[in-house]
């Protein structure tokens, strides 16, 4: 496994691998999501490169870029087993060099959900992605259904700016009890870590209500709000039933369909999604 981090590292190691190149970009502290997602890589490509990048321009300046949790030495462990060929490890300032003010930015779709949460958080994510698109130059990229605005801000970016590059979805790997596995899970202790099953408890009560024969959307995210109010410790920031594809919120659900949400669970922020297929 070969461990690179400045630009011209990386594109010698790049040479060496065969053509058919996955990319697993990551934030790094990696749990079994992440993992999931570099096996399956590993089984689609010859070659699979990860990134590991905490990111500061998604970060807004109230959030917690300087607590995010850093692992360098603990995520490799866990990932050569797996039969990485090359991990990319960049610092801030290789990445945004002085005087760096190129941008890439979706429209619409970031204006939603985790948009309208967090204003600035999607233009460093497009443009971080575009930017290990163009080092990597990878022929299929993996994300996580976990953060669901994310993949679909991508696969737009990606279709938008004629990368050939094909964005793969992996589904989202939960522990026993149903709670989506998270890097930022590491914060919720004691009564925080039981409150949080409540996102998984209201989705599952929209979703039961859907199998049921459900169809009206705004009863949908009725049934996800009373779980969450129910909940002392969790201070509920958004429930959405929306279009998969354009994230736009829908009167009646027919085609494949996105249920999500963003709560607060003492001061962690937590999101989770189900699919309606």
């Amino acid at each position: 496994m070969i461990i690179a981090t400045g630009l011209d590292e990386l594109r010698t190691a790049r040479l060496l691998l065969d053509p058919e190149v996955g990319l697993v970009p990551t934030m790094g502290y990696l749990h079994e999501g992440h993992l999931s997602l570099i096996r399956k890589a590993k089984a689609e490509c010859r070659s699979v490169v990860v990134s590991i990048f905490v990111n500061p321009t998604q970060f807004a300046p109230t959030e917690d870029l300087a607590k995010y949790p850093r692992d360098l030495e603990r995520d490799l462990k866990l990932i050569e087993p797996i039969g990485v060929d090359l991990v990319w490890n960049p610092t801030p300032e290789i990445m945004y060099p002085s005087g760096y003010q190129t941008w890439v930015e979706v429209d619409a779709l970031t204006k939603r959900l985790e948009g309208a949460m967090r204003p600035t958080h999607f233009k460093g994510v497009t443009t971080v992605v575009a930017k290990l698109f163009n080092a990597v130059q990878p022929q299929r990229a993996y994300f996580g259904q976990k953060d669901a605005q994310q993949a679909a801000v991508i696969r737009r970016m990606t279709r938008d700016l004629d990368f050939p590059v094909e964005i793969v979805v992996c589904p989202i790997v939960r522990e026993p009890d149903g709670l989506a596995m998270s890097s930022r899970n590491k914060y919720l202790e004691g009564d925080d870590r039981k409150a949080a099953l409540v996102l998984f408890r209201a989705l599952s009560a929209a979703k039961d209500a859907y199998q049921a024969g459900e169809r009206d959307a705004e009863v949908l995210r009725r049934k996800m709000k009373e779980v969450i109010q129910a909940e002392p410790r969790a201070q509920m920031q958004y429930v959405s039933c929306a279009d998969y594809d354009s994230l736009e919120e829908l009167e009646s659900v027919s085609g494949k369909t996105l249920l999500s949400m963003a709560v607060l669970i003492g001061k962690t922020r937590l999101i989770d999604n189900f699919v309606l297929e």
